[in-house]
């Protein structure tokens, strides 16, 4: 099983939002027959065995073992991966375009760069996944409290010449067999994890 699996076909993307398989999926981290689940979420069996079948069909749930109980063969199956994350691909046609309106200062363009960021990852994921290969990333995650606005834009100023110079350092472009890579950085106010999030100013 995967840790996380990025879907990128727009009938799989469908069909994992049911919530009734989003709560199948979510008991099958761990193997279990229809049998067990429809005891568990309180349906009937053959209604539980429809919905296996929907997400087996688009590869969210995979056969472990069959065995014979009774007079018929048991299925046990589990999920493919332990969490899902729908890429924008799923949504080509309306997923959003940070190059139509780049404005760092702008929240919905940093949602356009982070939707970009799930697609470009969710597609080297599944790229490295089939050829058996590793995938090299890096990131960088942190929290910093700023005393004021002032001193938020100062920081952002910083940040932005300090990558700009690393960028600078490292980028070849005459390099025979270098890899163009992409750095993306974002700065938004923190969401308290134990609470619904509110609005807020954009960052």
């Amino acid at each position: 099983m995967k840790d996380v699996a990025v879907i990128e076909d727009p009938a799989a993307a469908e069909a994992s939002l049911d919530p009734i398989r989003v709560r199948l999926l979510a008991e099958l981290a761990e193997p279990n027959s229809a049998t067990m689940l429809a005891a568990k979420i309180g349906l009937p069996r053959q209604k539980v065995n429809y919905h296996l079948k929907t997400l087996e069909r688009h590869g969210l749930v995979e056969l472990v073992e069959e065995r014979r109980k009774g007079n018929v063969n048991e299925r046990v199956m589990r999920a493919t991966a332990a969490s899902f994350v729908i890429s924008p691909t799923a949504l080509a046609s309306v997923a959003p375009d940070p190059s139509r309106s780049p404005d760092r200062l702008s929240a919905r363009w940093l949602l356009a760069l982070a939707a970009q960021l799930v697609r470009d990852v969710g597609t080297l994921i599944t790229g490295a996944s089939q050829a058996r290969k590793k995938l090299a990333t890096f990131a960088v995650d942190a929290q910093v409290r700023f005393a004021s606005a002032a001193d938020r834009a100062a920081f952002a100023e910083e940040l932005s010449a300090a990558v700009a110079a690393l960028v600078s350092k490292y980028h070849d472009e005459t390099a025979e067999g270098g890899r163009e890579h992409r750095l993306v950085l974002a700065v938004h106010p923190a969401v308290p994890r134990t609470v619904s999030p509110q609005s807020d100013e954009e960052a």
